[in-house]
């Protein structure tokens, strides 16, 4: 595909939609090779420290769900990384044509400089606000506006699940911690 290219599925309610990421989500970025590279640098030292936390967890023998809370977020970030560090080198741009997979010219971007591929696209309400509607009254609105990658999905569930069962991960620790506190008192006694 070449970028900006789409294929509607399910009747526009799905649309698979090329594009690519410079930097953050929703397109934000940091200005110059040397913010890509700083982001890119930084990604790579928040997937190790997650890694680190998320092999800490199983030897913890933490709760299942907590490990998968944080394997999606963990697997998602290193797909997102692998995007970054690599797409650039081995393919051309894709402005206005298919890209080509090792150019003999080499690709467009140098390691770590690439962009992330996005392209699920859920457009799934698209009208206007009301005229009552208070500061965006009859402006044009669409409800689900981000494209994005599977990574960008694991990332997301990951998180939305350690918000929602929060309590659950972290009260099981705290009691573990206090009863080998308490374990350990009584030893010392």
């Amino acid at each position: 595909m070449f970028l900006g290219q789409e294929y509607d599925f399910l009747g526009g309610l799905f649309i698979l939609h090329f594009t690519e990421n410079n930097g953050m989500a929703f397109g934000m970025e940091l200005a110059g090779e040397y913010g890509k590279l700083f982001l890119s640098v930084f990604r790579i030292a928040a997937v190790a420290g997650i890694g680190w936390y998320l092999y800490s967890l199983i030897k913890a023998n933490a709760p299942s769900l907590a490990i998968i809370s944080i394997a999606l977020v963990f697997s998602g970030a290193i797909g997102n990384i692998i995007d970054s560090a690599f797409y650039g080198m081995i393919f051309s741009e894709s402005y206005g044509e298919v890209a080509k997979v090792f150019p003999p010219e080499g690709g467009y971007a140098s390691f770590l400089h690439g962009r992330v591929v996005d392209m699920l696209y859920f457009p799934i309400i698209e009208g206007h606000f009301p005229s009552w509607f208070p500061i965006w009254a009859n402006e044009y609105f669409l409800f689900f506006r981000p494209v994005f990658n599977i990574s960008d999905s694991a990332i997301t569930c990951g998180v939305a699940l350690i918000l929602l069962f929060q309590r659950k991960f972290f009260m099981s620790a705290n009691a573990e911690n206090t009863a080998a506190k308490t374990e350990e008192t009584q030893a010392q006694n």
